[in-house]
């Protein structure tokens, strides 16, 4: 008979900390769990709904917060960064979903191509996301030293890191920002909402402060008392949301520079349709004129003419525009249309000519904003800087042309981007800051700060931008008067046309699918923010210091 009183018991190994998160979870959040990979998939598309038009912002709380369980969870490299992927594709194929509207308006290319396009886009995007889940992940194991990092301190990581690399998504290969995770804790037209923190924070950072409220969440669920601190942290961020803007809030109640601010409602199917143009500029007429208030300044849409109004060009481009062979009687006729006394700025679009094929041709064209007077006067050009790749120029032109690819707007030619923000000096009129169409939506990139303007003019068309992409433009512009300190207004071909004052409050608007004009007196600036005075330094810098707190909390947990 054999003696086992002395032997050993059988050694069982302790759990490392990923087998000790993966205990049998219970329950539906339990079984969605044990499937990371759709649960990464399910909870992106979730996060994506609380940007505009549908602002259900604790969705995207839930998503984000999702997205931590599922990365602490994480066993190796390879699974935190493929459920960062899978995240952030399912998250920004939703949120982009307006991109693929733009298809059906090109009919050299089928619409189907749309919807393809916008997935195969966000594969590029989703690498983002995917890269601050894979250094969040590496960088808590090794610091870490197997012990279970705390749901704060990881996530004061992984907020960190993903103020950094959704930065790099604002400039590399052109860059790419649309929608910044931040745009969700943006309140209603009338509440500033979490977002409020903008000016001390920047775009960027109030993505990483979405993280970081999220895993607060996470943490009340933790706690002891989890009713009560889960509960405290819902009022604490619903309060939050939906308090009020600072300041005065009613128009009537300034003074300054008198505006009007004009909405022709011309759908993209009709933008370049010869037999609609006087009727398109009839509606900008008969909203542009105010006998009773001959001074002021009036703002129209970019692309708001398709005459060119600039002298020099060969005779056949004036031929194809509204009023024929005549800049000159062009320039005139808007001039008559906002009074003598008036200024006004529109959007038009300017050639520059070189040869082509033996004769003087368009080699290229600008997306401008120019200024005019009442007697049809031209004054200084803004030219787009940040073009749009495949709508106002073909990337990769060489390749793509020979294939059959063409711009998803009309035109054989690329436009030249500008040399970036310029300030106008109008005079009575004030400092004009000009950014057409998307290019609002690139924080830290639309003012020159060595001029700072006292308002920006963003004329834009969003026909082509489907349901969800103008109220999220709209969202966008805000976010920038909050960061700057400066109001925007909004000029577009059918809407969402609005007032933005320096709070981010939307004071006037003019509805999609609407033609109309609103009048009033410009919103005043406010003193320089902290982040119109450092930039995208702000930001990094938010980034940098809640690395050294993560790092900190992490090591004091592996001692």
């Amino acid at each position: 008979m054999t003696d086992t009183s002395s032997q050993s018991p059988p050694i069982v190994p302790r759990r490392t900390q990923h087998q000790s998160l993966r205990r049998s979870p219970e329950g539906l959040w339990g079984r969605v769990l044990a499937h990371p990979r759709i649960a990464a998939l399910v909870l992106g598309a979730v996060a994506a709904t609380g940007y505009p038009p549908l602002g259900l912002w604790p969705l995207t709380l839930l998503g984000v917060a999702g997205l931590i369980t599922l990365l602490r969870r994480a066993d190796t490299r390879k699974d935190a960064a493929l459920i960062g992927y899978i995240f952030g594709w399912a998250h920004l194929t939703l949120a982009n979903n307006w991109i693929a509207t733009a298809f059906t308006f090109q009919a050299k290319m089928p619409s189907l191509l749309g919807w393809l396009a916008v997935p195969l886009l966000c594969l590029y995007l989703a690498i983002y996301p995917a890269l601050a889940a894979l250094i969040t992940h590496e960088v808590s194991q090794r610091l870490d030293k197997g012990k279970r990092a705390s749901t704060l301190a990881f996530s004061i990581l992984f907020a960190s890191l993903w103020i950094v690399t959704e930065w790099l998504r604002s400039w590399v290969f052109t860059g790419y920002p649309w929608p910044p995770l931040g745009l969700a804790l943006l309140g209603g037209w009338d509440a500033p909402g979490i977002a409020r923190y903008l000016p001390w924070l920047g775009t960027y950072a109030l993505s990483g402060l979405a993280v970081y409220v999220s895993a607060l969440g996470l943490w009340a669920l933790e706690s002891k008392h989890k009713v009560l601190a889960l509960g405290f942290w819902a009022i604490v961020t619903t309060g939050a949301m939906h308090s009020p803007g600072l300041g005065p809030r009613m128009d009537e109640d300034l003074d300054g520079v008198r505006f009007t601010l004009v909405q022709p409602n011309i759908p993209q199917e009709e933008r370049d349709a010869a037999h609609k143009f006087e009727e398109h500029f009839g509606r900008l007429a008969e909203h542009s004129y105010d006998p009773e208030n001959p001074k002021r300044i009036v703002f129209w849409p970019e692309s708001a003419v398709p005459d060119y109004l600039r002298d020099g060009y060969p005779q056949r481009y004036y031929n194809q525009t509204t009023v024929g062979a005549d800049p000159e009687f062009s320039r005139q006729r808007i001039g008559a249309t906002i009074g003598s006394n008036a200024t006004l700025m529109l959007g038009v679009v300017d050639l520059e000519i070189g040869e082509k094929m033996g004769r003087d041709a368009a080699v290229g064209a600008y997306n401008s904003v120019t200024t005019i007077d009442g007697e049809g006067n031209l004054g200084p050009r803004y030219a787009k800087a940040h073009l749009v790749p495949y709508g106002e120029y073909l990337a990769l032109r060489w390749l793509l042309e020979p294939l059959g690819a063409t711009r998803l707007v009309a035109g054989s030619i690329d436009f030249i981007p500008g040399p970036g923000p310029q300030t106008f000096d109008l005079g009575e009129y004030g400092k004009a800051g000009v950014q057409i169409c998307y290019e609002i939506v690139f924080s830290g990139q639309v003012v020159d700060r060595a001029n700072r303007p006292d308002y920006i003019f963003n004329p834009s068309n969003d026909g082509w931008f489907g349901a969800w992409g103008p109220p999220q433009h709209l969202g966008q512009s805000r976010m920038r008067a909050l960061e700057e300190g400066l109001p925007v207004l909004r000029s577009t071909t059918d809407g969402i046309s609005a007032v933005v004052d320096a709070d981010g409050i939307v004071r006037q608007h003019i509805p999609s699918g609407m033609d109309g004009g609103v009048s009033g007196f410009i919103p005043p600036a406010k003193a320089p923010t902290w982040f119109a005075r450092a930039g995208n330094v702000l930001p990094l810098a938010w980034a940098a210091l809640l690395l050294v707190i993560s790092i900190v909390a992490l090591r004091r947990r592996a001692v």
